[in-house]
């Protein structure tokens, strides 16, 4: 009789939380190894809701974060720990983790203050830049401003590029940047009508992620692929992952054998066949995938 009696994650898109609460966690940690060798500076991944992406960005920053050297023991015995290569990469980077699944507002105005206030919040978690003596007065004017939610929407649209420098110079290490359901904001804006939203994100993205010297690697998932053409104007370092992509098939949702595993640490092995009714039906790349939840 199996052991195992690790609490299921329902609900929980915290890396740090599932780990070190010991709930049980499908190891999704190669994803890492993968954007080290093969992803290109920027890179969008588009996959339906519920097949952990939310969890596998914060994964993402734990490992990379400068920021989380205390908390590199989450990683212990995961598959990513048994790789050098990765590991020299741990907790090197400025990381910026932002979300964008909030931003539903009906409106433009509505949806800029939400932004505001993210941009607020990343700030919040990175007070040593506003203090720099390494940063100019230009930038640090920009920097207050963003951070008491008193700035324009011109300073909003370059907020991801000062920040990002700003944490080039204060810790002279590229930035990973990391942004979650980047696609929320403008599924709002088509269903309410407001279309100033696609060139609002499209400064955001592009200031941040096109030409910026302080860049090591940009991270965006999301749901739809909004068209490149329209969005993403000019980022000839983006590379976007569609289920239909073999890169990073594995990464998102479950295998068949990560399934059966999970079944047989909790001695269901006999519900397989009604696993695989309800969940199964996915095909990312050339692999077979269910759904998580």
């Amino acid at each position: 009789m199996n052991s195992v009696k690790k609490k299921l994650p329902i609900g929980i898109e915290n890396f740090a939380k599932l780990q070190a609460e010991d709930f049980y966690y499908v190891d999704k940690t190669m994803i890492i190894k993968e954007l080290l060798d093969n992803w290109a500076e920027v890179n969008l991944f588009t996959r339906p809701r519920r097949f952990g992406k939310t969890l596998n960005m914060s994964m993402l920053y734990y490992f990379f974060s400068i920021k989380e050297k205390e908390n590199a023991y989450l990683f212990d015995g995961l598959n990513i720990s048994k790789n050098k290569d990765a590991l020299k990469h741990q907790n090197k980077y400025p990381t910026i983790f932002i979300s964008l699944k909030e931003m539903k507002n009906l409106t433009f105005d509505a949806q800029i203050s939400s932004f505001s206030n993210v941009i607020y919040e990343l700030l919040e978690k990175n007070l040593e830049i506003l203090s720099s003596d390494q940063l100019s007065d230009t930038t640090k004017d920009i920097l207050y401003k963003l951070h008491n939610r008193s700035s324009s929407i011109e300073d909003l649209k370059i907020s991801l590029r000062v920040i990002t420098n700003a944490l080039y110079t204060y810790y002279q290490q590229k930035v990973i940047v990391l942004i979650d359901e980047y696609d929320v904001p403008l599924q709002a804006a088509y269903q309410n009508n407001y279309y100033e939203m696609v060139e609002f994100l499209r400064s955001v993205f592009s200031s941040a992620l096109k030409t910026n010297d302080a860049l090591e690697k940009g991270v965006m998932t999301g749901c739809l692929r909004i068209s490149k053409e329209s969005i993403f104007t000019g980022l000839n370092n983006f590379t976007a992952y569609s289920v239909l992509n073999n890169i990073s098939s594995e990464s998102f949702g479950f295998t068949e054998s990560e399934v059966k595993k999970l079944l047989k640490d909790y001695n269901l092995s006999e519900k397989m066949d009604e696993v695989k009714k309800w969940y199964d039906g996915y095909q990312f790349g050339n692999k077979e995938i269910y759904n998580p939840l």
